[in-house]
Order: structure tokens, then C-alpha cells, then sequence
């Protein structure tokens, strides 16, 4: 403790070994009570200014005003103004919060889609955002939202207008009810006074999907794939040859028409669920739309084929359609991406134009029935196989149960009835899958199908004795399929 004539008192402090800090007080009694103010730590400020803070409280004390207190009132008026800044520059920075602002918190924190918001990522990036984004949601109107929707409109890409629409309305709901989003949103929720049905013109507002590919449609579809890998066999320079589908999409463009699986879920399938030996593939529900329950797909012969054919060219990974590298599986959109790049005439680009992606394909190959029948996707093959399996007379509650969909009725129900139709749906996708048989098989000579299958004579009489083919005639003919059917002998048609 050191002490300075006019009450000035200092505690010295040591910080290692040649550190000195001293402390200064000046003691003064107010209303009969001993009193310290801090008048600052010395060598951070000079005596000098430490004895002039004394000197002003003394002179404050001699006024009967307690300097410590007005200190802290001093102190207090300083932080509230400083408070008062800040709310005025928060109220200010609210006040210019913009769309972009908006979805980023939307984002973060009041949506959560299953593939983590990718997709709503993409849609907001490509169409909403360079529109409205920049835009302050105070001075947002109908009128700015409309405009984004109605340029996705003129591009020809109505559902994905719908869908944004709906993601624009789950978007201000959101916010409507959250600051400062609701203070901002004045005149209210912006997306009530738009009606979506007004905007795209002659759009299924139920989106209601009915391509099936005919037989005809599919025969062309082996057709097409058959000549696209035979013109890519022969090719001289295959580094300039127009590559074919990949093996894996061919053999899984067969799968899902002949299991009515979705593409996401045939993409994410693991060797280790399928087994060859009994014929089955192990869906988990992880891997199918909202998880449902777990589904075991009874391959029919036509659909093993395809699978044993699959492991073929990816049984050394462990994903039935790995990615680049195997690390993964392969993307869920990707399959689509290729059937679409192949069928560009009925893509437009942003501007209205064709479309072309770089660094993809960008033809028509693919394209069926001379474009009559519009584009298909991997979702239509689904279809089509169901609607096959309704044709063959299966029930519908059958074709349901093979599609994994949630059936009507009590929840008490389902509770209590787990019988699991393992034989019928067996029979189902067995009878779908004779009937791709029929419908793949194409007649050729039986020198040309020994010459492209590598199977012997030997062995297509030994199926002929075990009745498995029909009686063969003089013309010498088989039916065959590219997509991996034994040969049956007959007839030309």
C-alpha cells in the first residue's frame, strides 16, 4: 500500500517478477461515511492524470456529490445510449433485410427436406433468387413473386412453378409468424394473393402423370440400346464415338420396369441385399419415399437376369450402381439426368430455346415413338409395369403392396394385420416379368443368335429336349432378348 497527501491511497500489484501495477483510491466521507472512488492504475495512466481525477472528486465531495455515483450514472447513460445505437442500427439493418436474407434463415432453420434441402437450394438459386432476391421484403409485392413464377412459366417449365409456388407459400408462412419477418410483411403475406392455377396455362394442377410406354415403345427401347452399343462396338475411334447408355443404367432401365421400384431406391441398393442364390432384393426403409417399412422384391426370372448381368460389371463394389470411384452410390438423379439428356427435344432452356448442357448429352437418342407420346422418365417405367401387372388381371391392393405404397384403411388395421402376401406379390411380379419376356424377345436366325450370345448349339438342343424351347422348324429361327433371356425356338410371326 502506498499513500499520497490529499487521501490518495494506491495497492500495488506484482505480475511475475518485474511487473509493478498500482491501484489508485482517493477516500473521502460522505454522509458521515467513508467512501473510496477509483481514480485509475498506474503505469497504464501517468500520476498526473490520476491526480486530477483525484482533485475532481474531491471538488465533487466538497459539493456534497458522491462521485462514485455519478460515475455510475455517468456509465449508465453511456451504455444506454450506446444500446440505443445499436437498436437503431439493428431496426435499421432489419428494416433492409431482402428475399435472399429471408431464405437463408428459412433455410437454416425452419425447413428440413430429406435430401438436405438440395434440391429447394438449386430451385431457389436458379429461378426465385436472381429475381427477387435483392429485393427488401418490406417493398416485396404479389406483383415481384408473380413476375419469378410467370418467367419459369414462358421457359415451359410449369411444374417446377407449381413446385416453387408451394415452396414460396411454405416459405412465408414460415415468416409471417416469426420477427422480423412479420413487423416487415405490412400489407401481409405477400403469397395469399397469388393463385397459381392463373398462372400456368393449361397445367394439371393436380399434376397428374399417365405416360406408359406401349409395347411397341418398349421394343423400340431395346432396339435403341442394342444399336447405340453395337455402333459403339464398332467403332474404330471410340474417344470420338457417341458413348452408349452405361451397362449399369440398360440393365437398371429393366429393373425398375420389372419392379416397379423408384430410381432412388434401385440407385442406393447394396450388393449385400440382393441375393442372387434365392432370387430376392432387400429394400431397407431408409432407402424408400417416407421410410414406410422395410420391402422384399421377389425377382422374377426376367428381373434376376438383369441383376446377374448387373453384378457382372459392378459386383466388385459394394454398391449395385456406384459412383465415379466407388465411394458411394451412384446419385439418385443421376439416372433421369441421363434419360433426359437424351431426349432434349423436349427441353427448352431459360430463354425459351433448346437446351444445352455442357459437358452432357444433348440428343435425341432415346427419344420414343418419333416424340408422339411426349418424354419418359424413370417414374413412367414404375407406371408402366404397374399398369402391366393390371392388365395380367393382378388386384390392385397386389400391385399396391408391390409398389410399397401406404394403403388406405384403419390405422387399428394395420396395427393388427401383418399377413404379408409374399406369395402373391411373388406371382405378380413373376407374371410381369413373363410378360417383358414375351414382349423383349425379337426373332433371328439361329446362326446370328449363336454368334451374338456365344451360346452353342449343343446347349439350345439340350433346352429344346428339356421342352424348354418349342419345336424348331426347317426355317432355323429363335425368339431372343438383348436384355438377357434364354433363346426359345419356333416359328417366324
Amino acid at each position: 500500500m502506498v499513500r499520497e497527501d490529499g487521501n490518495l491511497f494506491g495497492r500495488v500489484r506484482t505480475k511475475g517478477e518485474s511487473t509493478v501495477a498500482i491501484s489508485f483510491y482517493y477516500r473521502f466521507r460522505f454522509n458521515g461515511k467513508l467512501k473510496d472512488f477509483s481514480c485509475s492504475t498506474w503505469p497504464a495512466d501517468s500520476l498526473v492524470s490520476i491526480r486530477s481525477a483525484r482533485d475532481a472528486a474531491r471538488d465533487k465531495a466538497a459539493a456534497v456529490i458522491n462521485p462514485a455515483v455519478e460515475k455510475k450514472l455517468a456509465r449508465h447513460e453511456m451504455q444506454q445510449e450506446a444500446a440505443q445505437k445499436l437498436a437503431e442500427i439493428e431496426a435499421k439493418r432489419a428494416q433492409d433485410l431482402t428475399v435472399s436474407d429471408m431464405f437463408e434463415e428459412w433455410v437454416r432453420d425452419g425447413v428440413r427436406r430429406k435430401d438436405g434441402n438440395a434440391m429447394l437450394l438449386r430451385m431457389f438459386k436458379a429461378d426465385v433468387l436472381p429475381v427477387v432476391g435483392a429485393i427488401a421484403v418490406k417493398d416485396l409485392t404479389e406483383h415481384d413473386l408473380r413476375a419469378a413464377l410467370r418467367k419459369m412459366v414462358d421457359r415451359g417449365v410449369n411444374r417446377s412453378a407449381v413446385m416453387t409456388y408451394a415452396n414460396l407459400v411454405q416459405m412465408f408462412a414460415w415468416a409471417h409468424k416469426r420477427q422480423p419477418w412479420r413487423k416487415l410483411m405490412i400489407e401481409g403475406d405477400p403469397m395469399e394473393l397469388i393463385e397459381i392455377d392463373k398462372i400456368p396455362p393449361d397445367y394439371d394442377m393436380d399434376n397428374y402423370r399417365d405416360r406408359v410406354l406401349a409395347p411397341d415403345e418398349i421394343r423400340e427401347l431395346r432396339d435403341l440400346m442394342v444399336k447405340m452399343q453395337e455402333e459403339y462396338d464398332a467403332a474404330p475411334n471410340k474417344r470420338v464415338a457417341p458413348q452408349p447408355l452405361e451397362q449399369a443404367t440398360q440393365r437398371g432401365i429393366w429393373i425398375m420396369l420389372s419392379t416397379l421400384c423408384r430410381v432412388g431406391e434401385m440407385s442406393m441398393a447394396r450388393w449385400e441385399h440382393v441375393d442372387l442364390d434365392a432370387g430376392e432384393w432387400f429394400i431397407p426403409k431408409a432407402n424408400l419415399k417416407d421410410n414406410v417399412a422395410n420391402l422384399t422384391v421377389y425377382l422374377s426370372p426376367f428381373s434376376l437376369e438383369q441383376f446377374k448381368a448387373l453384378r457382372a460389371a459392378t459386383g466388385h463394389t459394394e454398391w449395385c450402381f456406384p459412383n465415379r470411384g466407388a465411394a458411394g452410390h451412384l446419385d439418385v438423379k443421376s439416372i433421369s439426368k441421363q434419360l433426359g439428356d437424351r431426349q432434349v427435344m423436349f427441353k427448352k432452356a431459360k430463354d425459351g430455346g433448346a437446351r444445352v448442357l455442357k459437358g452432357r448429352r444433348n440428343d435425341n437418342t432415346l427419344v420414343l415413338a418419333g416424340g408422339a407420346n411426349g418424354t419418359w422418365t424413370p417414374h413412367d417405367l414404375r407406371r408402366t409395369g404397374a399398369t402391366m401387372m393390371q392388365q395380367l388381371g393382378i388386384s390392385l391392393d397386389i400391385i399396391d403392396r408391390c409398389q410399397n405404397h401406404v394403403l388406405q384403411g384403419s390405422k387399428v388395421r394395420r396395427h393388427y394385420i401383418h399377413h404379408d402376401y409374399a406369395e402373391e406379390k411373388r406371382s405378380a411380379w413373376t407374371a410381369l416379368g413373363k410378360r417383358l419376356s414375351e414382349i423383349a424377345m425379337k426373332w433371328i436366325k439361329l446362326d446370328r443368335y449363336l454368334e451374338i450370345s456365344g451360346d452353342t448349339m449343343d446347349a439350345v438342343q439340350a433346352r429344346r429336349k428339356k421342352r424348354q424351347m418349342v419345336r424348331w422348324t426347317r426355317m432355323q429361327v429363335c425368339r431372343w432378348s438383348p436384355v438377357g433371356q434364354p433363346a426359345s425356338g419356333g416359328t417366324m410371326d
